[in-house]
């Protein structure tokens, strides 16, 4: 009967292609949707992880998680520096990463910090930022950048390469820094996460790209080292521009190496994290900077919070594909009944019964449902192919050639199902059609 059922679609091959096309698109779709959806979330959550705090400027907290760990946005003003040294001072604070923002490299966000980045930030279920080729910034000058494995793999990057930065985020740059270059001095291991769209620069060359008295001849890590905040306060003079008058400094320098006038933000590492909600109390209710913490785990349900509503229309969609393709299978199997009836006449000549024929009408649509289902995963696979190259480049998120899970299994065999229930139509049809011919009497 199967192959009497492939042969028999194959002289209604057009028809029987476009049904198939739309099983197969539909099968895509919903797929991808949940493949999309699914990659998002991992590299959202993977990208945040073992960060118990983000401290920032006061503010959304999602917008706070998207700028400070995704690179998108940004959060204001920025924070001064002493309330950095009042959070990594705390009693609960086993260490703490400042953050600048701000600038972009060829639209790849420009990340200020210092090497306390690589040793505290973790990724992937908790494992360490992993060096493909290259030091860190502890083993080279302040004028060093590394940079994310996208980066690299996009621009041909390698240790020792020169790059220049940009003012803006995004595909903005209002302003080309070409006066402070940096120098790659390593580059990433793929993580998956956002990091691999990011570019590092120390503390010192994030303020070097901002001094306003450097000139395109002066060596940029000479003007950071006369103007150590690098950002120029409202009455022309810069902030802490003489360390050695403060003394008080001096081991926050030793720690750290360079204090900006302004950061961006804090990561936050706790010693016990049962303490997180006594900190994160304590630095919102702090009144000398409006400052706010957040719990990153809590931003991300926040974020899906926002977003469900978009993955639900897109999953609706997504089935409604679906169940267009069933019903243009059911209307090309109950279109031609009526053209098949001295088909179906012959067969019951040389013996075949209307349950037989019955069984050929599922056995057609089990055929057209499977190939729409090979199909889809072919052009799902072939998607994935075209679209993990942008989507890790644009958003950081990686597709991959997973193998199916259980989800995804039941997704397959629901449409599969679907498929054989709606020819149960055109089947019963045809099974009464040919029951009413056989008893009645031609001549």
């Amino acid at each position: 009967m199967l192959g009497f059922s492939i042969r028999s679609l194959w002289n209604r091959r057009f028809v029987a292609g476009l049904t198939v096309l739309a099983i197969a698109l539909s099968v895509a779709l919903i797929l991808g949707v949940e493949r999309l959806r699914d990659s998002a979330r991992d590299s959202f959550a993977n990208s945040a992880v073992g960060i118990d705090l983000i401290v920032a400027p006061r503010g959304n907290s999602v917008q706070i998680l998207m700028s400070t760990v995704f690179g998108v946005g940004g959060t204001g003003t920025g924070m001064a520096w002493e309330s950095f040294e009042w959070l990594e001072d705390r009693p609960e604070v086993a260490w703490a990463v400042p953050i600048q923002m701000g600038d972009n490299h060829r639209g790849y966000p420009v990340i200020g910090t210092d090497a306390a980045y690589f040793e505290h930030f973790r990724h992937s279920n908790g494992k360490p930022l992993a060096l493909a080729a290259g030091a860190f910034f502890t083993e080279a000058g302040a004028d060093s950048a590394v940079v994310g494995a996208e980066v690299a793999a996009r621009f041909g990057y390698a240790p020792g390469a020169v790059i220049i930065n940009a003012h803006g985020s995004g595909e903005v740059s209002f302003d080309l820094h070409d006066d402070a270059p940096f120098t790659i001095s390593g580059v990433l291991a793929p993580t998956g996460t956002a990091v691999d769209r990011m570019v590092f620069v120390t503390l010192e060359g994030f303020d070097a790209l901002h001094t306003k008295e450097a000139s395109p001849s002066a060596d940029p890590l000479d003007s950071a080292a006369m103007s150590a905040g690098g950002h120029e306060e409202p009455d022309g003079h810069q902030g802490h521009d003489n360390h050695e008058d403060h003394s008080d400094n001096e081991g926050e320098e030793a720690r750290h190496g360079h204090e900006p006038d302004r950061i961006n933000a804090v990561y936050l590492g706790l010693s016990d994290r049962t303490n997180v909600l006594g900190l994160q109390r304590a630095i919102n209710d702090r009144t000398s900077e409006p400052l706010s913490a957040v719990l990153p785990a809590v931003a991300l349900a926040e974020l899906w919070e926002i977003t469900g509503t978009a993955e639900t229309v897109m999953r609706l969609m997504a089935w409604a594909v679906a169940f267009t393709g069933m019903i243009g299978m059911v209307v090309m199997l109950s279109a031609t009944l009526e053209t098949r009836r001295r088909e179906f006449a012959i067969l019951r000549s040389v013996g075949a019964s209307p349950p037989h024929i019955f069984g050929l009408i599922v056995t057609e649509a089990a055929v057209l449902t499977a190939a729409g289902l090979a199909l889809g995963l072919f052009l799902l696979a072939l998607a994935t192919l075209v679209a993990d190259p942008f989507l890790s480049a644009r958003f950081g998120l990686r597709l991959g050639f997973n193998f199916f899970g259980v989800r995804e299994l039941a997704t397959i065999a629901a449409i599969f199902c679907a498929g054989l229930v709606a020819s149960l139509i055109p089947a019963i049809r045809v099974y009464r059609m040919t029951l009413a011919d056989g008893l009645s009497v031609r001549i």
